[in-house]
């Protein structure tokens, strides 16, 4: 009898793996080897690659995520160790992201719809305590506002998790801002200190990014540093500080896909798919909450996504 139930249930096995939409395509791809996305820590980016390796794996290809340094990554795309990297923010990764390009062994897949900024930030109330701000001039001035026991008479700047990038220590060395740079140990502990000190009305001065649930749910202002631009961080001679680089704010724009340069040849129906995936800022600002706020499961999330803008993805595997 045991014997027969198991056959019974390797036959229901074979039948639905068999009937499956991803088990249909399986023959159509050009590689059954892994395509390696990866996986980094914030909620966003785990959203944006496990929508594309859901959609990846409905079209019959095998996806394996793995995580990944977020600047570290790229030495692994251009070996092909890695192959997809959902997530390259103008703001942090840009600089690094054109060095690897110019090896040839990765390449811009382009960008993903999304609109990045990311920049030190305070709450609205804030305001009625400092208000000379959000010009970058005001910092010093109200440095002991925003100073802890462990900084004073420095000023506080609570920084997003080290791996991010951003050049935050440069730029406060570059501007003589009178602040210690003190980095979150993770996205959800950056936010959770925000969510403790906006309930109390205390001060508190911190990285910031958009697309993210935070503007959206707290009403507060960007620091405005000196604009910046390319020369800022290359040439020490641009801005106010000639003797340094980095004095000015991050740059703001495109957020982009970046592969491994052979997955066009090794995967071209992947490639393809992956080139069209488009979303935009308040579809994922809203994902976002579900998960942060809400503590829905990413999965559950991307699945509902997945199912109600069904006609829209089809579109990306054409």
């Amino acid at each position: 009898m045991k014997s027969r139930c198991a056959h019974v249930w390797l036959w229901l096995l074979l039948t639905a793996m068999l009937f499956s939409p991803a088990a249909a395509l399986c023959g159509s791809v050009e590689s059954n080897d892994p395509i390696k996305i990866t996986l980094h820590d914030w909620s966003g980016q785990l959203i944006t690659s496990h929508l594309m390796g859901d959609i990846l794996q409905s079209m019959g290809y095998r996806i394996e995520y793995v995580t990944a340094d977020y600047i570290a990554q790229f030495a692994g795309l251009e070996s092909g160790d890695l192959h997809l990297a959902m997530e390259i923010w103008e703001t942090t990764g840009k600089q690094a992201m054109l060095k690897s390009l110019a090896t040839g062994k990765t390449e811009d897949l382009g960008e993903t719809g999304l609109f990045a900024k990311e920049e030190w930030w305070y709450p609205a109330y804030m305001k009625e305590q400092c208000p000379d701000l959000p010009d970058w001039k005001a910092l010093n001035k109200c440095a002991k506002l925003f100073a802890t026991p462990e900084t004073a008479p420095k000023g506080r700047y609570l920084c997003a998790p080290v791996t991010w990038g951003g050049f935050d220590e440069e730029r406060v060395k570059a501007l003589g801002l009178d602040y210690e740079v003190v980095h979150a140990g993770t996205d959800a502990a950056l936010f959770a200190e925000l969510t403790s000190a906006y309930q109390r009305k205390a001060p508190i001065l911190l990285w910031v990014y958009t697309p993210h649930w935070v503007p959206i749910k707290y009403e507060g202002e960007w620091i405005k540093f000196p604009k910046y631009t390319d020369e800022c961080y290359q040439d020490p001679a641009w801005g106010d500080n000639p003797k340094m680089a980095y004095d000015c704010g991050k740059p703001e724009g495109w957020i982009k896909k970046v592969a491994w340069a052979g997955l066009k040849d090794k995967w071209p129906g992947a490639y393809k798919a992956i080139k069209a995936f488009h979303i935009e800022n308040k579809e994922m600002g809203e994902m976002i909450a579900r998960i942060d706020l809400d503590g829905e499961k990413l999965e559950d999330v991307v699945a509902d996504y997945l199912k109600t803008h069904e006609a829209v993805w089809k579109e990306w595997i054409k």
